[in-house]
């Protein structure tokens, strides 16, 4: 019974933890199995009974009967003395069984057992998490704002698992209050140590291709595809769907009647400006749409060199290099191309690389940067508007535009 009453009390364990008995005797026999080889040198001797339907567990140690005298491991032997005092009636060469209590292990014995016992039962604990989230990798979850520290936010969820929301993976418009449900793509799950690190993203485009799923029932079903996503998070997404169905409209089904369908992800995001377009092979026609909302004139494409000229109209080229050079650059990762503008009826323009001698790396970088790599492309734009866009001094800025005015004044 004292075997019976130390099961009882690590019962607890089982309780806190959701374990199925059945695991909970597996771990014990696995955590006494080291006891014994720590007090007894080996466990391959010894027995261990368990009956997990009334949670008893006795532990025998086997011993062969030896001439007293001649006993040279007390492990696995046991003088033919000792042996008859426990039955009478055993002789040398016979194979003696005996019960060992826990409680003679000794207290120091115990608590060691006890502490180990905990230890496994965490491992079993956070082995299950880890397996259960690799699963709900690249999945939408929800979880709730339990702690908030300056590089991540720790959000639990209704089981108790803590999740991490980095600050690198929350939109720049994002602010949450404590006890506030927040909603995230399962970006990571690793281990780290014996403990499951899981990381949440609301950057990732993955995340807006769930909320595609979540939201939009077409997609859901698999009638619409979303093909590809690409997005500067909270400031502007483009998002190529497809159909296999010719009387579907995808863009229409995913933006619904003025917007009402694609509002909710609008809103999830922090207001970031969602572009969807209807994917298609045709490259000419697919970087075209890409460069929406700007209107192209014509393009020429190198599909060699994964390059692609637009000309457009004065008036929509700041349309399709977009606020910050958002427009362009969006348009180019879901193509897969590199992608020019020029003003239609210019045809002579300058690489910016090209005045390198006069103009600072550095100062040409921070134009690329939102679009403007030609030197037609900087002389359009407003030198207050530049200011701004590209946190370069007005001094700077209007020098730059003196140099390129001269090229073509020459």
């Amino acid at each position: 019974m004292e075997n019976l009453a130390l099961i009882d009390s690590f019962s607890e364990f089982k309780d806190d933890k959701l374990i199925d008995r059945v695991t909970l005797m597996a771990i014990l026999e696995e955590v006494f199995r080291s006891t014994l080889k720590r007090r007894f040198g080996s466990d391959d001797n010894f027995d261990i009974i368990i009956n997990p339907d009334k949670g008893d567990l006795e532990i025998w140690r086997n011993r062969v009967v030896v001439a007293d005298g001649e006993v040279e491991d007390d492990n696995e032997e046991i003088s033919l003395t000792n042996a008859r005092k426990i039955e009478e009636d055993f002789e040398v060469g016979e194979d003696v069984s005996e019960e060992v209590k826990l409680f003679d292990l000794g207290r120091r014995s115990i608590l060691a057992l006890r502490q180990n016992l905990i230890s496994k039962i965490h491992e079993h604990d956070n082995t299950n998490i880890y397996k259960q989230f690799k699963e709900l990798e690249g999945q939408l979850y929800t979880a709730e704002v339990h702690h908030i520290r300056h590089r991540a936010i720790i959000l639990l969820d209704d089981d108790g698992n803590e999740i991490i929301l980095p600050k690198d993976r929350q939109i720049p418009s994002d602010f949450f209050r404590k006890g506030e449900n927040v909603r995230g793509v399962i970006e990571s799950v690793e281990l780290k140590g014996n403990k499951p690190s899981i990381v949440m993203s609301r950057t990732s485009p993955l995340f807006l291709e769930k909320l595609f799923e979540s939201e939009i029932p077409e997609v859901f079903d698999g009638l619409i595809t979303v093909k590809k996503v690409v997005r500067i998070p909270g400031e502007k997404a483009k998002v190529a769907v497809d159909s296999y169905d010719d009387r579907i409209d995808p863009v229409g089904a995913c933006v619904g009647m003025k917007g009402s369908r694609i509002h909710g992800i609008v809103r999830e995001l922090g207001n970031e400006n969602i572009d969807v377009i209807n994917y298609t092979t045709n490259l000419n026609l697919y970087i075209t749409r890409a460069l929406s909302p700007a209107r192209i004139t014509s393009i020429k494409i190198n599909e060699e060199n994964k390059t692609a000229q637009a000309v457009l109209k004065p008036e929509e080229v700041s349309k399709a290099i977009g606020r910050g050079g958002h427009n362009i650059r969006l348009a180019g990762q879901l193509t897969g191309y590199e992608i020019d503008v020029y003003r239609e009826g210019v045809e002579e323009d300058v690489e910016l690389t090209e005045f390198s001698d006069e103009i600072e790396a550095w100062v040409i970088e921070a134009f690329a940067k939102i679009g403007l790599d030609t030197a037609r492309s900087v002389l359009e734009q407003d030198a207050e508007d530049l200011v701004r866009r590209t946190d370069l001094e007005e001094e700077t800025v209007l020098d730059v535009m003196r140099i390129l005015k001269a090229e073509f004044e020459e």
